[in-house]
C-alpha cells in the first residue's frame, strides 16, 4: 500500500501519562492554521477518552480551537448508546470489561486493543449541516482506507457501519450539538474477537464481525492505517 505521507499533520501525544490538561494545551499551540488537527494518542481508559472528547467539543463549539480527530485505542470496554438495550450484553460477557453507558447514538459496541477509535470532534457548520452526510462521509473514509489495502467494503442498507460482505468491520455512532460532532467510529485492526462473544453488536444478530488482519493475514501497522485514513479524510470531508 502507498499512501503520501501525512505523519507532519499527526500531532504524537500517545505518553500515556499526559493529562487531558496537557493534551488540550498541545492542540491549542500547535497546527494553528489547519481546519482539522489529527492527534495520536496511543492507549487511553474510555472515561478519560471521553471527558477529552468533551472538553474538546466545547472549545470547538466555541471557536477555541480547529476541529480535531483523535486517534486511540482504548482497554476492553463495552459502551452503550443512549436509547441500547441492555439484553445485547450476554451473560457470558468476560469478568476484565468495563461497562459504560454513554451519549452517543446506537446500540452495544466494543472497544478494546487492537481496533483503532477515531473521534472526529469537526465543526459541521464549516462543512454541511447535515447528519445523514456526515455520517455517510465517514462510512467512505473507512471505505477508502479499506480500499487502500485492496479489500472492496460496502455499505448495508439501513445499517451504519462498513461491511464486508456480511461481516461488519467498522462500527459507528455519534452525537452532534450545535453541528459539531463527537464519538465516531471502531475500525477492527487486529481485537481480541473472544470479546465479541459476550454481547451482540449494534444489535445485530445475523452478521458477523471481522477485522483486518484476519482479511490480509498479517500483522498490521496502525500508524500506516491512521496515515490511510488521515489522507481519506481530508479528501471526503473537503470535497
Amino acid at each position: 500500500m502507498i499512501v503520501p505521507n501525512h505523519s507532519s499533520m499527526i500531532l504524537n501525544l500517545s505518553n500515556e501519562n499526559l493529562s487531558n490538561n496537557q493534551i488540550i494545551n498541545e492542540i491549542k499551540n500547535s497546527n494553528k492554521n489547519n481546519d482539522i488537527n489529527f492527534l495520536f494518542l496511543g492507549k487511553r481508559e474510555y472515561t478519560s477518552a471521553w471527558e477529552l472528547q468533551n472538553e474538546i467539543h466545547a472549545l470547538v463549539k466555541n471557536n477555541s480551537i480547529s476541529s480535531v480527530v483523535l486517534y486511540l485505542e482504548h482497554n476492553h470496554v463495552y459502551t452503550l448508546g443512549k436509547n441500547a438495550d441492555t439484553d445485547f450484553i450476554l451473560n457470558n460477557y468476560p469478568d476484565d470489561i468495563e461497562i459504560i453507558e454513554t451519549d452517543r447514538g446506537g446500540q452495544v459496541t466494543y472497544h478494546g486493543p487492537g481496533q483503532l477509535i477515531g473521534y472526529p470532534i469537526i465543526n459541521l457548520n464549516n462543512y454541511k449541516k447535515s447528519v445523514s452526510w456526515y455520517m455517510r462521509s465517514l462510512e467512505e473514509i473507512i471505505i477508502l482506507t479499506l480500499k487502500d489495502y485492496g479489500i472492496p467494503s460496502s455499505r448495508k442498507d439501513g445499517m451504519t457501519g462498513v461491511w464486508i460482505e456480511d461481516d461488519k468491520i467498522c462500527a459507528m455512532g455519534v452525537r452532534i450539538s450545535r453541528w459539531v460532532s463527537m464519538h465516531g467510529f471502531a475500525l477492527n485492526l487486529n481485537p481480541e474477537m473472544k470479546y465479541y462473544d459476550g454481547m451482540i453488536p449494534c444489535g445485530i444478530q445475523e452478521f458477523g464481525i471481522t477485522s483486518l488482519s484476519e482479511l490480509l493475514n498479517e500483522n498490521i501497522d496502525i500508524n500506516e492505517v491512521i496515515e490511510s485514513i488521515t489522507k481519506n479524510f481530508l479528501q471526503v470531508i473537503k470535497d
